[in-house]
């Protein structure tokens, strides 16, 4: 007789033993994996490339958001942690995320999570990232419900929109990104998140 594994919680997840490993939940499944070599080209956690496109992609969503009216969400970087839906829960690091106030105003004190469905998650490839987690990663935010996400990548200086029932777009250096209507009035040329 075969056993069902129980689905992980992000609880359990958070309570494993922090031995440098990257991971995630999709599903209540347990995705993990080891970060690439210290000080090299390929670790996005310390990559001076990486971590300027992160700056400037914040910086844009920010001035943007300093412009909206009240309530406004928030903007966060640097692998935000967010757990997307419970039960199997299903948490991710996403390089940039914007929430919206409605999100925001429900968030409680008892955790360091984003316990919501983002508006835009952005995720910038590295040198390690596989097709099949991107893939994966961009699937799980769109069954999840976000209904915009940006993938960037750095290498050929391209940005590629996912939105739900959309086939994905592709824009590079010398196109206009817009965020409607999703964030309205957002709108920055391409190559400004790769200077």
């Amino acid at each position: 007789m075969a056993t069902v594994a129980t689905p992980m919680t992000t609880e359990e997840m958070l309570a494993m033993p922090d031995n440098g490993m990257e991971r995630w939940l999709i599903a209540g499944k347990l995705r993990e994996r080891h970060p690439a070599k210290r000080n090299s080209f390929q670790n996005p956690m310390r990559n001076r490339f990486y971590s300027r496109i992160m700056a400037c992609v914040t910086t844009e969503l920010e001035l943007w958001l300093r412009q909206q009216p009240a309530p406004r969400g928030q903007v966060l970087c640097g692998e935000a942690g967010c757990r997307l839906r419970h039960e199997p829960d299903t948490t991710v690091g996403i390089d940039v995320v914007y929430v919206s106030a409605d999100v925001v105003i429900q968030q409680t004190g008892e955790t360091s999570l984003i316990d919501g469905v983002p508006t835009l998650a952005v995720e910038i490839l590295s040198p390690n990232d596989t097709v099949e987690e991107i893939h994966e990663k961009t699937t799980t935010y769109r069954v999840a419900g976000v209904p915009l996400v940006w993938v960037l990548d750095p290498y050929n200086r391209t940005v590629m929109v996912h939105r739900p029932d959309a086939e994905p777009e592709m824009f590079n250096s010398h196109h206009e990104l817009s965020g409607e209507p999703h964030l309205p009035g957002f709108r920055v040329p391409v190559a400004r998140l790769f200077e």
